[in-house]
Formats: structure tokens, C-alpha cells, sequence
């Protein structure tokens, strides 16, 4: 299956389950990135719009890239009403955008998908001079006990999670991927709350995650159904995660 179709199906549990980004990062780009409410935002692998809905709410135009149909349509759905979203068919190594169209390039849970040579070359055509680059993503805490107990069920029951997990991108990469120019890192908190049927939306808008059909579906929710049990207060588990930045100029 190729990379930009791997999430077709999953748009629904993707809008409704994944976690959104704290408005901090907002605060923290209009300091390292020079963000004010006139910037052209490009988000790169925007799939159904989360990693847009900051930059919109500050009032900014985005230019959404997302390749896979399904998590276009449903960005278009659910962000369409915002005067400055633009969705567009693309990639991050073929975005289509024009030359030096965005004051900040974005993506957001989609680097570890990049052909990383490729995207940067298309990176510093459609940046306009000076533009930053923010690699980010929203990671589960394996510190804690739900963390590493769901992590656990990943690496049992999800397909192929061990190599398309993004945290197999790491400095040498990052390095990489900004060089020569130094990139800047920044960590904020997040958390999620979620009922038994967020917590298996959740699972199921991951891409590794076996779906309905497949032999190792039903073993999977039923381990899914335990864990919830040892875990939920009121009715609710409390998904905890880190919030990575990652800031640059690419050169």
C-alpha cells in the first residue's frame, strides 16, 4: 500500500479522536518564527485539518496539502467554513503550491512519511525568503502507566508499527533534514480524555491499526476493552503526551 493511502477509511476516527495541538504553539511560532496573523501558513500532510485549526483560529490563510482524497474531503468538511483554508491535492515532495508562496511551512504527525531530500528541495521552493520550517508532532508519554500499557498493545497487535513509527525520526534526521541551519526544539504538554469508544477510535485512526476484517482485529479490542477497564476513572482514560516543535530555516 503506498504511504499516501494508507489512512483511507480512517477519517472519521482521525477527526473525531486524534488530539489537538495547545494553542501555546501559537505563542511560541510568534516568537521563533516570526508568525503574525498576516503569515501564509503551508501545512504539509495536513490530513483532516487538526494541525490547521490553530493557525486558522489566529486568523492566518493555510494552505492545506494533504495527497490522500479521504482526508481532504473530510478537511474541507470540517474547516471549510474558516475564510483562509485552502485545501490542496499535493505532496510534500510535489505540493503544487507556487514559488515562494508561504511565510511558514508545517507539518504536523507527517514527516516520518517524507522522502526527506525531496520534500526539503520542495520546502525551499514554496518558502518565500526567510520562511521557517516546523516539524511537530503530539507524542503518547510511555512514562505513563496508560502510555506504556497501550504502547504494549501496539507493538503486539499493530502491523508494521515498528517501521512506521515517527519516533524512528530522531536528531540524525532532524539534523539532516535542517542542515546546514541549527534547528530549535521546544516541548509543551497535552493530554486527552477519552471514553471507551474514543479510546478505540483512537487506535483505529492509526494506520498500523488492523481494521475490522483482520484476523488480528478482534483480539486487539478485546485486549483494548481490558485495558480500559484497569485504567478508566469515571468513565474516562487520560491519554498523556508531549507536544514536540522543531524550528528552522532551511538553507
Amino acid at each position: 500500500m503506498k504511504n499516501t493511502e494508507r489512512f483511507s477509511g480512517r477519517a472519521e476516527h482521525y477527526i473525531k479522536y486524534r488530539p489537538h495541538y495547545p494553542h501555546a504553539i501559537i505563542t511560541c511560532l510568534e516568537q521563533e518564527a516570526c508568525l503574525t496573523k498576516d503569515a501564509v501558513v503551508a501545512d504539509i500532510g495536513s490530513g483532516t485539518g487538526i494541525s490547521c485549526m490553530p493557525f486558522l483560529e489566529n486568523g492566518n490563510t493555510v494552505f492545506a496539502v494533504e495527497p490522500n482524497t479521504d482526508m481532504r474531503d473530510a478537511s474541507e468538511r470540517l474547516l471549510g467554513g474558516f475564510p483562509g483554508f485552502r485545501a490542496v491535492a499535493g505532496t510534500a515532495e510535489k505540493t503544487t503550491l507556487p514559488d515562494g508562496s508561504a511565510d511558514l511551512i508545517v507539518a504536523a504527525q507527517a514527516f516520518h512519511w517524507f522522502h526527506g531530500s525531496a520534500a526539503r528541495s520542495e520546502f525551499l521552493r514554496i518558502g518565500k525568503p526567510g520562511a521557517c520550517t516546523v516539524l511537530m508532532w503530539n507524542e503518547r508519554d510511555l512514562q505513563d502507566e496508560l502510555g506504556k500499557a497501550y504502547e504494549a498493545l501496539l507493538q503486539k497487535y499493530a502491523v508494521d508499527y515498528r517501521e512506521t513509527n515517527h519516533r524512528n525520526v530522531g536528531p540524525a534526521q532532524l539534523s539532516a533534514f535542517f542542515s546546514p541551519a541549527v534547528y530549535r526544539a521546544h516541548v509543551f504538554r497535552n493530554a486527552q480524555q477519552l471514553d471507551l469508544q474514543g479510546l478505540k477510535g483512537r487506535l483505529l485512526s492509526a494506520s498500523y491499526a488492523p481494521q475490522p476484517g483482520h484476523a488480528l482485529y478482534a483480539p486487539m479490542m478485546s485486549e483494548l476493552e481490558e485495558l480500559f477497564a484497569q485504567y478508566a476513572h469515571g468513565g474516562m482514560v487520560k491519554f498523556m503526551y508531549t507536544t514536540r516543535l522543531y524550528i528552522g530555516k532551511l538553507e
